[in-house]
């Protein structure tokens, strides 16, 4: 990487943008300094520097010229901008998305305001309170979605096959291959597709509300989510990540699956059944981060084994 590019995006970064775009993003990324100058005269933007990155996009701070503070995200992938800025303004009206102030379609760049001051929910490593996080979950799943949008939603079972398919790749290919049976997984799949397929509670879920994609907007705001994957599908399977997020226990799966049913008017026994379907693929991602020793990947694959 050139050092005009190395500004913006760590070798970290890179490798996560070519295991996802492949060898094209190296070209992609010699050109990025060149659109972020575009971007930042066209959109009157002062850059600052990186902020935390997600695999399919760079991400900047930044601010405007009237002094606000925003987060400017572009991507190899110009559909994905688009459409994760059709989706917030879709629930900005429940105050729980950033807002967004500008789109670039044709250079899949997207400009949104910024949230808070502080690091992720993941990144402070801290369980909110699930009656917190149940909020959050039924703001978002409570904004009406029009009918000509909803036909043109994905279907929670696509997203469903598209990360047990990647995670059966990481399991073949990982340090989960000794650990984890292909048949947890393979079952685990199935229980998903069935959940994903099933009509009760269909709403547009965020499918993708993970820790990392959770920001504190302070006492005004609450919790806010970021990198929306929206399909149409199960309200329950936006709890998923919520349930076995630093969980040492069944016993504590359980309990905030009561929490959260109640929050939500869902039955607690879907909650728990998509924590049983989904558990492989965290066990297999604690195993890559070298935590296959822990308590949270034995809690894991004891659900999974349920």
């Amino acid at each position: 990487m050139s050092n005009s590019t190395a500004q913006l995006v760590d070798s970290k970064q890179r490798k996560r943008l070519l295991c996802r775009f492949g060898s094209g993003a190296d070209d992609w990324l010699a050109r990025l300094p060149a659109l972020v100058e575009e971007l930042a005269v066209e959109w009157k933007l002062s850059i600052e520097g990186p902020a935390p990155h997600g695999r399919t996009s760079v991400v900047l701070h930044c601010h405007r010229i009237d002094g606000s503070r925003g987060i400017l995200k572009i991507s190899p992938d110009p559909g994905l901008g688009t459409e994760e800025a059709r989706v917030l303004r879709l629930w900005e009206t429940s105050g729980r998305v950033p807002e967004v102030w500008e789109v670039d379609a044709g250079r899949g760049a997207v400009l949104l305001e910024a949230i808070g001051t502080g690091p992720t929910v993941a990144l402070r490593g801290e369980v909110p309170p699930m009656e917190v996080v149940g909020a959050l979950i039924a703001d978002l799943h409570a904004v009406d979605v029009p009918p000509e949008v909803r036909r043109e939603l994905r279907p929670l079972s696509s997203r469903m096959g598209f990360l047990f398919d990647q995670f059966e790749h990481r399991r073949v290919t990982g340090p989960a291959a000794d650990l984890m049976p292909a048949a947890y997984l393979h079952h685990g799949h199935a229980r998903a597709r069935a959940l994903a397929e099933g009509d009760d509670d269909v709403v547009m879920v965020h499918a993708d509300l993970h820790p990392g994609n959770v920001l504190d907007g302070g006492p005004e705001r609450g919790l806010v989510a970021v990198d929306p994957r929206a399909c149409l599908g199960d309200a329950a399977a936006d709890t998923v990540d919520w349930l076995v997020w630093k969980a040492a226990s069944v016993d504590e799966v359980q309990r905030r699956a009561a929490v959260l049913a109640s929050v939500l008017g869902l039955p607690e026994s879907r909650l728990l059944a998509w924590a049983r379907a989904c558990a492989p693929m965290y066990a297999i991602t604690e195993a890559e981060r070298g935590r296959s020793g822990g308590a949270e990947f034995r809690m894991l694959m004891e659900l999974a084994a349920c």
